[in-house]
């Protein structure tokens, strides 16, 4: 299983990013798909997750700015990122749970500057 986040990057506050996790080694439409960050010196946590029928949830920090989606036939889940916040600052993770196993993506780094 192989999960490569992308699309961090530099952002002034109030702008948008859109993050991509590729998967591959997975029946990917039928896995939930979470995304996760962690900022420098705190411990990860769940920004929100999309289920394979496409309903998806998210933390309260972020509900109403950020929305996720998923592209079956691409292999793709994507993070909408909107109305940045500086404690959006984070390196972002996509996660995927699969026969009771953890797999991560290398992360994605996004700053957002006040």
């Amino acid at each position: 299983v192989q999960l490569q986040a992308s699309g961090g990057g530099l952002v002034q506050a109030g702008g948008s990013l859109r993050l991509s996790c590729a998967a591959s080694g997975i029946n990917f439409s039928i896995h939930t798909i979470g995304w996760y960050r962690q900022a420098p010196g705190m411990q990860r946590e769940l920004v929100g997750s999309i289920s394979s029928g496409g309903s998806a949830n998210y933390a309260d920090s972020v509900l109403g700015r950020f929305s996720i989606s998923r592209d079956n036939i691409r292999r793709r889940v994507y993070l909408q990122m909107n109305s940045l916040k500086p404690e959006d600052s984070a390196v972002y993770y996509c996660n995927v749970v699969r026969q009771g196993r953890e797999f991560w993506g290398q992360g994605t780094l996004v700053t957002v500057s006040s």
